[in-house]
């Protein structure tokens, strides 16, 4: 108004550039520019006015419809949220990192939190709402139980990588303070639907052996109130329930450390802090079900159905399983101790929660993602040894590679994948959302795809594509591509093998890539179905992609032609029943494996046992449970193994009984003969080992050895006693057809050697024809 008469606008019609004149008033001329007709595309004018109307219509019509099809998103934020990102409340400038270290910056902390109580104390905590569940304690109150502890609030929620990253540092922090009156809270607010549900967070208790007291606060009511915006976020509270620092994101161990320590010499000094115990039972200790049962959250599985063995990542025992087709147990590689980062035999080597398996058949092999090393294992079952590839047992951060073996660091690597082709295994870094390559002839890992930002986004090459926490990948049948379930986004994507470049599938959301929110449970087309949090993937011969919809606890198909999703089976809702598609119960699965006569393999993680999907009947598909037997239980670490040959032969083990022989000496001639157009594997060497009961009855000589090329060796012997003695000789046979396909064979030939009162030399035939076998796959017609 004040402008009226010192202004006059013009408007050019051709540049619309607007004039300004003296002696007319501003807005007068700025209302006569908006009735102002203009030209629009299809030769329509309408005045400025209006245009200005739908304009600001169509941009406050595209926001509402914005924030309703994108509620998920929404519901996690809050203004005061905004305000928290955008100003920093609660983050003291020391916590980021200056040039002090050690006692120094906990001298400046303590000045901090001086400054901080001379203002008042900092911001009010809320109490915890009265109806909240807990776990590993009885109900907690802020300010009347944890009065006079500094109190370490952690804000997780189980799918999230970062949070499990955060782990380790809470442990090391509450073992380093143990007895001193500092407490932590899990404050468990969660992204997923399926995450609200407490017998879902007391498994992800139980698997990440979190022995802190955990309060389910599924309605994020104490997120909102505090402003928390993003997982995982720590606050350090005072002992009177007072803020004193909230710090986001993994990788703040020593700020966390140095807060805690301020704040016990701080509030110490002022004779503020108690030691009161605060009561409580570990959750693993309520459930003998849970402390019985052979495996502990299975998380992935691969076949080798040549051989018709079963290779289960065993996770919280630390171990690989191998059994046959049928659940009788074969050996396991691990578990003799508590987790670990060693190489060396099956029986001293360790693992650390491994996941994702890969089976290379030609050369008897199987690689595993050792998660929680941060590490890419080989597991070679001719030599019974494990070996390292790559990682070193530390979280990396490097996001391009290209070093070799242990120099090499990686991140949560979660799922494997095999190219024969190329020779190459393919890794799903969950850790740092890529998709990474290992050149097995060089020896080196690198980033193949993923730019390191947690996103759904698609594009050409694989510096343009994002990912978020992949978790579960398969080749595709042609080799060109490669399956992804990429699970932040609930979504499953293609990989182009040459670029990098990556395509949706279905699920997720296909216009915003920063919204990882857009999940559910809808069978349909291309983005119109929808998962929630899928962990497993498996592309079956038979065309189809199988897909472990963790957590809606079902196993799904898609023709990744038409992108066609539908559910195979499973309810909806967790639980622990076999039956048909109808009534047919899973708990977050999490791996597929193909089997021989249209069988799919599941690891029901959250169950603790491996299910089988009969597919042959098409739409009335029945699961089943897989009887394990004769699986040990893990974590001998007292007990001194025998050896291996006196342990009863495994399951895949075909046994020879040879007639009872009485002589004195003599020769075992072992002959093993191969099907026309089979060899003995040139680079792995067939075995043979010799055990004997009562042990000092007869001496062998050797008692262990190397087949010959043709198969053949000679085992001298000698009784020393004059008693009834058993030979067990074991052996290993590895061969191959016209260096396509590699078998192996388990023999146990057994002989009862007799006492005899004279001396009697002679030579006892081991003679055995090894059967052509047929090579199944899992879509075999049947």
């Amino acid at each position: 108004r004040n402008l009226q008469k010192t202004t006059e606008m013009k408007d050019d019609t051709c540049s619309g550039v607007l004039h300004v004149r003296k002696g007319t008033g501003f807005v007068s001329a700025l209302r006569r520019n908006l009735d102002f007709e203009i030209l629009l595309p299809g030769g329509k004018r309408m005045a400025r006015r209006e245009l200005l109307k739908f304009s600001s219509l169509a941009i406050s019509l595209s926001s509402a419809f914005i924030a309703i099809s994108h509620w998920k998103t929404m519901s996690y934020m809050s203004p005061r949220g905004l305000v928290n990102s955008f100003i920093g409340i609660g983050e003291p400038k020391l916590a980021g990192g200056t040039d002090l270290i050690g006692s120094d910056r906990v001298v400046q902390l303590k000045k901090y939190i001086a400054a901080l109580e001379a203002k008042g104390g900092g911001e009010q905590v809320p109490e915890f709402q009265q109806q909240l569940e807990w776990l590993n304690t009885a109900p907690l109150q802020l300010h009347k139980d944890l009065h006079g502890k500094v109190v370490l609030l952690d804000f997780w929620t189980y799918c999230c990588i970062n949070c499990m990253h955060t782990l380790p540092d809470l442990d090391y922090i509450e073992k380093k303070y143990k007895g001193q009156p500092l407490i932590v809270v899990g404050v468990h607010s969660a992204k997923f639907d399926n995450e609200k549900d407490l017998d879902a967070v007391r498994n992800a208790v139980l698997r990440y052996n979190i022995t802190h007291p955990v309060v389910n606060d599924g309605d994020m009511i104490m997120w909102r109130q505090l402003g928390v915006n993003s997982w995982p976020t720590f606050i350090v509270v005072s002992p009177q329930g007072k803020m004193l620092a909230m710090l986001t994101g993994e990788g703040h161990r020593q700020d966390l450390i140095e807060l805690v320590e301020a704040a016990l010499q701080y509030y110490s000094e002022r004779k503020l802090l108690s030691n009161k115990l605060i009561p409580g039972i570990l959750e693993n200790q309520k459930d003998s079900q849970f402390l019985s049962t052979p495996l502990k959250f299975p998380g992935k599985l691969a076949t080798d159905l040549t051989n018709h063995r079963l290779f289960i990542s065993d996770s919280n025992n630390h171990r690989i399983v191998v059994t046959d087709l049928k659940g009788n147990f074969i050996q396991q590689i691990g578990g003799r101790t508590s987790e670990g980062f060693q190489d060396g035999s099956f029986d001293e080597a360790t693992f650390n929660r491994p996941q994702g398996l890969a089976y290379d058949a030609s050369k008897n092999v199987l690689f595993v993602a050792d998660t929680e090393n941060h590490a890419l294992r080989m597991v070679d079952f001719a030599n019974e040894t494990v070996q390292t590839l790559a990682g070193n047992g530390k979280k990396g951060s490097d996001y391009k590679g290209g070093r070799q073996g242990s120099m090499q660091a990686l991140n949560s690597p979660w799922d494997l994948c095999y190219e024969p082709i190329s020779g190459c295994l393919y890794i799903a870094m969950a850790g740092q959302h890529q998709i990474w390559k290992y050149d097995l002839i060089g020896g080196i890992a690198y980033a193949f795809s993923g730019d390191g930002y947690e996103r759904n986004l698609n594009g050409q090459r694989g510096s343009e594509t994002s990912f978020a926490q992949p978790s579960g990948i398969s080749l595709a049948p042609d080799m060109k591509e490669m399956y992804v379930a990429d699970s932040e986004s609930s979504s499953i994507r293609a990989l182009n093998l040459v670029s990098g470049g990556s395509r949706l599938l279905a699920g997720g959301d296909p216009v915003f890539p920063n919204n990882l929110f857009q999940f559910g449970d809808k069978d349909g087309i291309g983005p119109g179905a929808l998962f929630q949090h899928p962990l497993g993937v498996l592309s079956g011969s038979d065309g189809l992609l199988y897909v472990a919809d963790s957590y809606n606890h079902k196993v799904k198909a898609m023709d990744p032609k038409s992108k066609q999703v539908r559910t195979l089976i499973g309810t909806g809702h967790a639980g622990f029943k076999d039956g048909n598609h109808l009534v047919a119960q899973l708990s977050e699965p999490a791996g597929l494996a193909q089997g021989l006569n249209r069988n799919l393999y599941i690891a029901d993680t959250n169950n603790n046992v491996i299910r089988v999907l009969d597919l042959n009947r098409e739409g009335d598909y029945v699961l089943s449970t897989l009887e394990l037997k004769g699986i040990p239980p893990s974590k001998q670490q007292n007990i001194v193994k025998p050896r291996r040959l006196h342990q009863r032969p495994s399951s895949d083990t075909e046994v020879i009984q040879v007639p009872p022989v009485s002589s004195s000496s003599g020769d075992f001639q072992l002959d093993i003969l191969l099907p026309n157009g089979y060899h003995f594997t040139k680079d792995v060497a067939s075995k043979f080992e010799v055990d004997v009961k009562p042990d000092i009855a007869v001496t062998i000589n050797p008692s262990t050895g190397i087949l010959s090329p043709g198969g053949h060796a000679v085992l001298h012997f000698t009784q020393s006693l004059p008693t009834s003695a058993t030979v067990q000789v074991h052996c290993k046979v590895y061969y191959c057809k016209d260096d396509e396909v590699c078998l192996y064979k388990a023999l146990l030939f057994q002989v009862l050697l007799e006492p005899t009162s004279t001396p009697f030399s002679s030579t006892i035939p081991l003679h055995y024809t090894v059967k052509q076998q047929a090579i199944s796959s899992l879509f075999n017609a049947t």
